[in-house]
């Protein structure tokens, strides 16, 4: 079903040109753009510093990146769609341009609207800070922190799974989860309140984080390894994340192709940064295990498309060879979301996680630091 979405005055005169024009816009696939996944892997693995997807749109035409990108999309299962199909269609009666929503142009779900708002959001910071300029910022960035080591550090101390505490205002699901939000009190609070490392929210529109707040707790001597907490589409976004004070960046799979988490892994790892590679899934957990150099894997029992929280599909994925095979790389395993008791806490840790990603149920509370004792059902800061 077709909705209207917007409208506007058009001039007259180019009104009289499109109709005196018909433009008929088909991506059509040539014998020669069957090379276009060859040739994307080899140009954004082998250099440059932005993701695959990214080296491929600046050699290759418009159709192969489409081309490529299904291609991509058929063969690992990745339903979030990286932008828009098509453009906006055009229709006009009288003077009035009108905007016709359709399934090319309207996102399916809440993570691929992220996704498309984040595409644009990019493209607009990177104009005001090239990749030259962050690259040049890091010489003067203190080093980072072992993010993977304050984990494991933490579940040898205490037995239980080491805590990232997310510093998080609000969420596409639930809303505003904290009105009085002081986003370097509440990091100090969880630091006080034992947790090992601390994930920040960074995206404006939809979580009402920012980059700033990630800088403002670095530079206010919180001491934990801080997550920064975005939706990566391009590696200029991990420069961006470490220039602000970022030790480990978040790599969602549902959303990332299996080079793009490849080359980023490499970014980070040259950068000195973690890197928590997100599945929900099966199939996802199945292709992040086939990438060397993972170190960290988080389960989210939240499904990014719908929302819907079920913790056990941290059960379901450590099971079996999966399990193994996460045993003999020493993979940690990071549980996250629907997480609110002890009763949750030891679930996932017998299901083998080592740690854990805790937000809202921490956040709300009128001291966060006291939330993170009631989590874990005793006192986690000693």
């Amino acid at each position: 079903m077709e909705g209207l979405v917007s409208f506007q005055p058009f001039p007259s005169s180019v009104i009289q040109r499109r109709l005196s024009t018909v433009y008929l816009h088909r991506l059509t696939r040539s014998s020669s753009s069957s090379c276009a996944p060859l040739r994307a892997q080899q140009s954004g693995i082998t250099g440059g510093s932005e993701s695959v997807s990214s080296a491929l749109e600046g050699k290759a035409s418009e159709q192969e990146v489409v081309i490529y990108q299904d291609e991509v999309v058929a063969s690992q299962g990745i339903r979030i769609r990286r932008r828009p199909l098509t453009g906006p269609p055009l229709h006009y009666v009288g003077p009035f341009e009108f905007r016709l929503q359709n399934e090319g142009n309207t996102p399916r779900n809440i993570l691929e609207e992220i996704v498309w708002h984040k595409d644009k959001e990019v493209a607009q910071m990177k104009e005001k800070r090239p990749l030259y300029t962050l690259k040049k910022a890091l010489e003067t960035v203190p080093p980072p922190r072992d993010f993977i080591g304050a984990l494991r550090s933490a579940h040898q101390r205490t037995g239980l799974p080491g805590l990232i505490a997310e510093v998080k205002k609000a969420s596409p699901s639930r809303g505003i989860l904290r009105e009085d939000f002081d986003p370097v009190a509440i990091a100090q609070a969880y630091e006080k309140g034992g947790a090992a490392c601390l994930s920040v929210l960074t995206d404006e529109k939809y979580f009402k984080g920012s980059f700033e707040n990630l800088q403002a707790i670095r530079e206010a001597g919180v001491k934990c390894p801080l997550l920064c907490k975005e939706f990566i589409i391009e590696a200029w976004q991990i420069y961006y994340g470490r220039s602000k004070g970022a030790d480990a960046i978040l790599l969602i799979a549902s959303v990332l192709p299996d080079l793009d988490i490849k080359y980023m892994i490499k970014i980070c790892k040259i950068l000195g940064m973690a890197t928590l590679v997100e599945v929900h899934d099966e199939r996802e957990m199945d292709r992040v295990l086939a990438i060397d150099g993972v170190e960290l894997i988080g389960i989210n029992n939240r499904n990014l498309e719908t929302f819907e929280v079920d913790i056990g599909i941290t059960k379901r994925l450590l099971e079996g060879e999966r399990g193994e095979l996460i045993r003999q790389k020493d993979i940690l395993v990071v549980g996250e979301s629907g997480l609110f008791s002890p009763e949750d806490i030891a679930f996932v840790q017998e299901a083998g996680v080592k740690a854990v990603l805790v937000g809202e149920s921490l956040v709300k509370q009128s001291d966060p630091g006291q939330g993170i004792s009631a989590l874990f059902g005793r006192d986690v800061s000693g």
